[in-house]
């Protein structure tokens, strides 16, 4: 172990640090069906700031400035503001809305605004379908639907600084601030990043979780969406699901996550002046995992263990009749060769397995055997321990082969 000073946030703190290890190496010897139990440590790829990790630093008083330095070490705070510009991914083909004072639609080709309230007072709905290079505008008036007009290009609604209600498919309705554009035939919610971050925070740490805990999250958050919004190419900057970073709209917003967002304003992390890309994960077991950035770095986590996270420890199943199907060209499982990164129990996370069998081998990654763990599959930081005995679905999938079943 050697003692470094970190910089992150430009605050002195410091912390013990892991000396990078050697890769471990762990041999398994698969004879006939078996079954194992997974035990493993944590939620998630364990990048960057651990969302239980912050609430144990907040419930032993350490400030959002420091959890976020410690997560991201060698960072400092800086400010962005600006719009963003996020996919709905639940919408995927004409953008419906609620009538509503204030409902306005701007064509993107140019500056002019339409009142729609004084074109149809009598309009329930409106939507935009795109069609070619098009925007063809309809309302509603009782049941049925009738044209207004087209424009070339995108167009967007928009009431203001209040939210529209946007109607999604299955009859499910959901409420977003800024505008709704059709563009490509996408729904993006174009709005001001801290409005954004509004609504996830509440969707990626509960409301309830301590004041420092929830700010450190507000600038993950903001900061996350800002690097994408850097390095996006497309229509939109990122998306509203757990591939992005969850984002429930103006339906999110809670008063106390709100007032996490108010007191980190514009707030994010840099690294060499830019955004940083600050990933984060809900647990990270007690040690981070090296990501792909120089601040992104694997080491202890003294704060998970004051978190009460349900998380630290989990049991799951694995059989050697699931990796056969999965990898049906190695044949008979016959051994796991597994490669760890060194950092913590078991050897740490697994960073590849090579699967023999009698009709071949295959490589995979961690993650993909945590795929096929299934929702119990938390993490890659998990070990194998043989079960008793064989599950019976193993067995009979096992003879079912043999005999030529499928």
């Amino acid at each position: 172990m050697t003692r470094s000073r970190l910089l992150g946030l430009g605050l002195g703190v410091t912390l013990a640090l892991a000396t990078p290890q050697v890769a471990q190496a762990e041999e398994v010897t698969v004879t006939g069906p078996t079954a194992w139990t997974v035990t493993g440590h944590g939620w998630g790829h364990g990048h960057g700031m651990s969302q239980y990790g912050a609430l144990g630093a907040a419930k032993q008083g350490v400030g959002w400035k420091q959890i976020l330095g410690f997560y991201y070490p060698g960072t400092r705070l800086g400010r962005t503001h600006g719009r963003i510009k996020v996919l709905i991914t639940a919408d995927n083909k004409d953008v419906m809305v609620d009538a509503r004072d204030g409902l306005r639609l701007r064509p993107l080709s140019g500056r002019k605004q339409f009142v729609l309230e004084k074109i149809r007072p009598r309009a329930t709905r409106w939507r935009i379908l795109p069609k070619g290079e098009r925007s063809i505008v309809e309302f509603k008036v009782g049941a049925g639907w009738a044209r207004w007009t087209s424009f070339s290009g995108a167009a967007e609604f928009s009431a203001g600084s209040r939210p529209v209600t946007l109607r999604l498919p299955g009859h499910v309705t959901a409420d977003y601030r800024g505008a709704l554009r059709s563009v490509d035939k996408q729904t993006v919610n174009v709005l001001p990043l801290d409005r954004y971050v509004r609504g996830v925070v509440a969707r990626e740490s509960p409301a309830s979780w301590p004041a420092d805990a929830l700010r450190a999250q507000a600038v993950a958050a903001r900061t996350y969406a800002a690097y994408e919004r850097a390095n996006a190419t497309g229509s939109y900057d990122l998306c509203d699901t757990s591939a992005c970073q969850v984002y429930g709209g103006a339906n999110a917003e809670d008063p106390a996550t709100d007032a996490a967002v108010r007191a980190t304003r514009g707030r994010v992390v840099t690294y060499q002046g830019q955004p940083a890309f600050t990933q984060f994960s809900s647990s990270n077991g007690g040690w981070t995992s090296a990501g792909s950035q120089p601040y992104l770095v694997a080491q202890p986590d003294p704060y998970e263990a004051a978190s009460g996270n349900p998380n630290a420890t989990w049991t799951a199943t694995l059989t050697s009749h699931q990796i056969e199907k999965m990898w049906p060209q190695i044949g008979t499982l016959g051994h796991l060769s597994i490669s760890r990164d060194g950092h913590g129990d078991y050897g740490g996370r697994i960073v590849t397995a090579t699967l023999s069998g009698d009709a071949g081998s295959v490589t995979v990654t961690g993650d993909d055997l945590r795929t096929l763990i299934g929702d119990g599959g938390k993490s890659t930081w998990f070990q194998l321990t043989p079960a008793p005995t064989a599950t019976p679905r193993d067995v009979v999938g096992r003879v079912g082969r043999l005999l030529g079943w499928g």
